[in-house]
Parts: C-alpha cells; sequence; structure tokens
C-alpha cells in the first residue's frame, strides 16, 4: 500500500508511546489521523500537540474492550473524514497478576483479554467491512509482542498468552482478506527489538471498575523506573527502542506490504529457533528454562 497524504489513519491507544509515535509518523506522511485512548486527559494533551504540529486530527475517547465504543469510534471516523485507509490496533495492558497462574485472580485474565484481544477483534470487525467495500487500498496492523507472540513469558503469563492469540488472529485475518481478493492488507506488528518507554507499566491506572481486583496485591506495582533501577543493581545494562523507530517500522512495512513486522534480532531469531526446534523435536520446551520463576 502506497501511504498518500489526504489518506486516514486510526491508532488506538494513541495518546502515548508506540500509539502516539505512529500517530505523529502517519501525519508527518500527510495523513489525517484519528486518536483513540481511555485516557481522556493524556488524549487531549497527544491531539493539541499534533494539531501544533499542523496534523489534522479528530479525537475520541474510547474503551476497546467495550464494542459499542469500537464501533462508535468507527463511525465518527467515517462521519469525520468519510474513509479509512490504515486502522492500528494497538491499545493494550498489562494485567498486574501475581504469582502462579492457578493463583492469579480471575479478573487480571478477564481485562488483559478485553483490550488485548477483544479490543483487536473489535476493531476488526468495526472497521474492516468498510475498508473492503470501499474498494481502496488498505492496510491493518495488530500489535502484539515478543513476549508471547514469539515466545511465553511465564513471568508474565497473562500479557503473554493475549499477545499470542493476536498473532494468530492476524494471521487468519490476513488468509481472510486473500481469500476475499481484498484490497486491505494486514501486519502483526512486534515493537521493540529492545524494551520501550511505554506506559504499559501503569497500566493499572486505567483499569475499570468492572475489573476490579476480586483481591488485593501481595506486592505494589512497579514502575519502569523501578524494574531499570533494580536491573541495573543486578549488573544488568537495559538496552531501549526509540518509539520513533518502531513507528518507521510500521510506515516501511504498509509501504512494502509485509505481514510480519519483526525487527532483526538475533535474540528473537534464536527464540524462535528454539521454540520451533522444541516443536518439531516433540521435545519438551527447555527454552523456557532460561526464565527465573523463583
Amino acid at each position: 500500500m502506497d501511504l498518500q497524504a489526504g489518506q486516514v489513519a486510526v491508532v488506538t491507544g494513541a495518546a502515548s508511546g508506540i500509539g502516539l509515535a505512529m500517530a505523529r509518523r502517519f501525519a508527518a506522511e500527510g495523513l489525517k489521523v484519528v486518536l483513540a485512548d481511555v485516557e481522556g486527559a493524556a488524549l487531549d494533551k497527544a491531539a493539541a500537540g499534533l494539531r501544533a504540529e499542523g496534523a489534522d486530527v479528530h479525537a475520541r475517547v474510547v474503551d476497546v474492550g467495550e464494542r459499542a465504543q469500537v464501533m462508535e469510534l468507527a463511525d465518527a471516523a467515517y462521519d469525520t473524514y468519510g474513509a479509512v485507509h490504515v486502522l492500528c490496533n494497538n491499545a493494550g495492558v498489562g494485567s498486574g497478576a501475581e504469582g502462579r497462574m492457578w493463583e492469579h485472580d480471575p479478573n487480571d485474565w478477564r481485562w488483559a483479554f478485553a483490550v488485548n484481544v477483544w479490543g483487536v477483534f473489535h476493531g476488526v470487525q468495526a472497521f474492516v467491512p468498510r475498508m473492503i467495500k470501499s474498494g481502496q487500498p488498505g492496510h491493518v496492523v495488530n500489535t502484539s509482542s515478543g513476549d508471547g507472540g514469539i515466545t511465553p513469558l511465564p513471568t508474565a503469563s497473562v500479557y503473554a498468552v493475549t499477545k499470542a492469540a493476536v498473532v494468530t488472529l492476524t494471521e487468519s485475518l490476513y488468509a481472510h482478506l486473500k481469500a476475499e481478493h481484498a484490497r486491505v492488507g494486514a501486519s502483526v506488528l512486534f515493537p521493540g527489538p529492545h524494551m520501550l518507554r511505554t506506559g504499559l507499566w501503569e497500566s493499572h491506572r486505567n483499569r475499570p471498575a468492572r475489573y476490579a481486583k476480586q483481591r488485593p496485591r501481595r506486592t505494589p506495582y512497579r514502575s519502569l523506573d523501578q524494574w531499570e533501577a533494580a536491573m541495573r543493581a543486578a549488573g544488568q545494562e537495559v538496552r531501549f527502542t526509540p518509539v520513533e523507530d518502531v513507528a518507521g517500522l510500521v510506515v516501511a512495512g504498509i509501504r512494502a506490504g509485509r505481514f510480519w513486522l519483526l525487527p532483526e534480532s538475533e535474540h528473537s531469531d534464536a527464540q524462535i529457533r528454539a521454540r520451533a526446534r522444541s516443536m518439531l523435536d516433540r521435545a519438551n520446551p527447555s527454552y523456557l528454562e532460561s526464565f527465573v520463576l523463583d
């Protein structure tokens, strides 16, 4: 798909982090952008900043876990701009689950799936039929993660399970679009190759009451800065990927029609090979032994 000035991009989770970086990059390419986020004040700030840079922006507060709100987002996008060419289902949360899987609060799973999986599905159903019907070129980008999308991350199993689901969902979407001979493509995004400075670590700030924990946490939430400090104290330096690099990968991938938006990384490649080898050899997943679960 050739991105052109005047086209329209919709980005969820757009008030900060990867979502805002993608919106800013699309705007720099001349696209009109529709920003959706659950956090109203941050969304207003992001929209104002983009408008100050000359972008044509429509912003709407949306909880992607609520189907009706995503359908209303689609109506608003089409009512405002008459078309949608790029859809980035990017909104995501960390569940805040603690302990072993059998100890997890069920609401941690319900909330993570509502946003990370159902949010993507809602976006597909709200926008893709209209994108196909228009007959215009289009593209859908669904944000996954190497933590689950490539290799299970037992220390964050709820998040990892949801991100693995996004990969399979997007593979299926790709096949369905091809079967329909649609002019709409699909990609799955693995942000990286290193850590990212995003609000994912503070997801709990936006946790809806309907998914409130049924029992209090045993330990306080840890911020990214606290985690980074702990890693440094343990003698491990953490590398970060600028969110602008992720946005650049997305734009290049859409133009090239690439499905796997997976930055080059020896670490990721080794994980992919180890998992595939385990499956092909019908062997136990020994590659998981590198994760410390104590």
